[in-house]
């Protein structure tokens, strides 16, 4: 069977990884293939273009995922932080990451499901090909999730106990998931939709084409409840539609500046009141073109996950 984790001080013995680990590291271990229920007491770096599938390892360094390489983990615990370079992806199942996870300029994606981790951050796209994504589902996040670049979605009982501030991503999607601090959704190219959340701070969304939605009833998606906003919810600068439903908002709205002007239901109680343009500029802004319906999903990441997987399989497992 192929090696899976060689420490660089028998990396002579290995013969096989051309890639350099971290500048910072003092001892890194590779990891080429699968490995089980180990403990790797140092830094952990799967090397470009490579791919990794853990299941029950513990790594108590740091996590580095080379650029175009792929790490799959499944019950794992990581005592320090994941940082992925481009066009790499990170997938972790019942898993704890106790530092934060760090996308760079694109970088394929992130996707966690059950489980935890420290603050998220996913670098803006830059002049890289690549679109990125993050997907939670049923996770939580300690700190905040600061996105500029992808398809961000929050789902399936997830939390978030910091901010989520998103700018210039494709879309930023909330489902019944909750976020302590603020929420901001800035220049979004098809929009947000947030259905069924709790958001404890103010909520700003801004700029964005494709359209806003929070609560069920509108163009972009069927979700089936509306959610409970802490502060004030500001809606402003949104061409595609915006549409505020069933929705408890402990503070002031805010839906100016909006093409089409946004529907506001009366089935939303709104303590502090609504603030909307005057009549005259309402009219002049009374058609645009109709949102698009939302077709985001996670197959992106299952389709990665797969390859991975399989080129992990493929590649064996050490004697570890």
């Amino acid at each position: 069977m192929k090696r899976l984790l060689a420490a660089v001080t028998v990396l002579s013995t290995a013969g096989v990884l051309a890639a350099a680990p971290p500048a910072s590291a003092a001892l890194t271990t590779y990891c080429v293939g699968t490995g089980g229920a180990v403990t790797v007491p140092n830094d952990l770096y799967v090397p470009a273009g490579e791919s990794c599938a853990l299941t029950g390892t513990i790594v108590t360094g740091n996590v580095s995922v080379a650029a175009g390489a792929n790490l799959v983990v499944t019950g794992g615990r990581f005592a320090g932080d994941v940082r992925i370079a481009g066009n790499g992806y990170f997938d972790a199942s019942d898993t704890t990451v106790a530092g934060p996870v760090v996308l760079a300029a694109g970088g394929y994606g992130v996707f966690l499901k059950d489980a935890a981790s420290g603050a998220v951050t996913v670098r803006a796209k830059g002049t890289t090909t690549v679109d990125s994504f993050l997907f939670v589902e049923g996770s939580s996040v300690t700190g905040s999730v600061n996105v500029q670049a992808g398809e961000v979605r929050l789902d399936a009982g997830s939390e978030v106990s910091g901010n989520v501030s998103s700018t210039g991503t494709y879309y930023t999607d909330v489902h019944d998931s909750f976020v302590d601090g603020t929420l901001s959704v800035l220049n979004s190219a098809t929009g947000s939709v947030v259905c069924g959340s709790s958001v404890r701070g103010k909520a700003t969304f801004a700029g964005n084409l494709g359209g806003v939605q929070l609560g069920p009833n509108g163009p972009l998606d069927s979700c089936a409840s509306g959610g409970f906003f802490g502060k004030d919810v500001s809606v402003t600068s949104t061409t595609g539609g915006v549409t505020v439903d069933d929705n408890i908002i402990d503070g002031a709205l805010t839906a100016t500046g909006n093409t089409p002007v946004a529907q506001i239901a009366a089935n939303n109680r709104i303590r502090r009141g609504v603030v909307t343009d005057p009549p005259a500029a309402a009219a002049a802004r009374s058609a645009a073109r109709p949102a698009a319906p939302r077709t985001d999903d996670t197959s992106k990441a299952d389709e990665r996950r797969a390859d991975a997987v399989q080129e992990a399989t493929a590649a064996g497992a050490a004697d570890l």
